[in-house]
């Protein structure tokens, strides 16, 4: 047998793919971390809607870790919340945002034995007055340092129910852990994200109340942060990040199937649950500088964070990735 005959077209079929696989090694590499609500999962699709850059998408339990591991530079990117960018700029810390994501995502839900019905504020605010009055905590349940936090303190704030002072806030930080926090009784009211929310509800756990969306924040939830060290040494890999975030929230809008199935793979929950949870998201890679300022200023007010860090949140706001992503000025991006 001639070997040669053999061995050299293989030969040269390798020597043919060595240029693109070192290219591929070449490309610059992001860690990017986000967290495992139904609005987040679509970031782990950033990889394959990657283009220049070799993204490495890390899930984490929630927004504040994911935030955590950013601030101590374990990773390079993080998916988190206006909240978290607030919180972080009035901690000191360096973060820069370069996009949005999706928003949406926020529920608040009721125990299933209180007769309220969805929207009733006027019979919620009566309750609470009643528990206050026969010497019993009237428990809310969130995720402290999550945008459902802020969304149901805006919330209550703008119902004149105050959180310090007219129930008791019980911090359960993992939203995966609400819905055994409802079934055990720990809590008469819990705002939830999806979609852990439909989780809830479709097992009866609890009863939906309403979106918390009528306060300053709206509806806004995910933000794209990095560093500026992160900016500076690596400014194109940052824009292919933003690219891969614009196309995978195009292709999620247009296609709720892929939604659903992203959602249901990360978080590992029924598609009937990931289903349900599609209907309160909204994909949107703008920021809006208006309403983040107004959070900034409501986080403030509700003694959420202890100082104004409007300027800040102003100044950290940079759109260059996102008017390069897709060739639109700022002005058309929630400036």
């Amino acid at each position: 047998m001639d070997v040669k005959r053999f061995v050299l077209p293989i030969l040269a079929l390798l020597a043919l793919a060595l240029p693109s696989l070192s290219f591929a090694d070449d490309a610059a590499k992001i860690k990017l971390g986000y967290a495992k609500c139904a609005h987040c999962t679509p970031m782990s699709l950033t990889p394959q809607f990657a283009e220049g850059v070799a993204i490495d998408a890390v899930s984490f339990n929630t927004g504040t870790d994911a935030l955590t591991a950013l601030v101590s530079k374990n990773i390079d990117v993080a998916q988190v919340t206006y909240l978290h960018y607030a919180i972080a700029l009035d901690k000191g810390f360096d973060v820069v945002a370069i996009s949005g994501q999706v928003n949406g995502g926020s529920a608040i839900l009721l125990g299933n034995d209180l007769e309220i019905a969805p929207g009733d504020w006027a019979a919620l605010k009566a309750l609470i007055a009643k528990y206050k009055t026969d010497g019993k905590p009237f428990r809310v349940a969130a995720s402290r340092g999550n945008a459902q936090d802020i969304h149901m303190r805006g919330a209550f704030a703008k119902q004149g129910i105050d959180i310090n002072k007219d129930v008791q806030f019980i911090n359960i930080p993992n939203p995966s852990d609400h819905l055994q926090a409802l079934r055990r009784g720990e809590v008469e009211l819990i705002c939830t994200v999806e979609p852990f929310a439909t989780q809830i509800m479709q097992a009866k756990a609890a009863k939906f109340f309403g979106f918390p969306y009528d306060q300053a924040a709206g509806k806004l939830t995910n933000l794209i942060l990095t560093r500026s060290d992160v900016i500076a040494s690596n400014p194109k890999a940052l824009e292919g990040v933003v690219r891969a975030v614009v196309k995978v929230d195009a292709h999620i809008a247009a296609d709720k199937p892929a939604l659903i199935e992203v959602i249901s793979k990360i978080t590992g929950l029924d598609k009937a649950i990931a289903t349900g949870a599609v209907e309160n998201l909204d994909p949107d890679p703008k920021m809006y500088r208006a309403s983040a300022l107004a959070i900034a200023t409501m986080m403030r007010d509700l003694k959420y964070i202890n100082s104004d860090v409007t300027a800040a949140v102003e100044k950290n706001l940079d759109y260059r990735f996102l008017e390069a992503a897709t060739g639109k000025p700022k002005s058309e991006l929630g400036y």
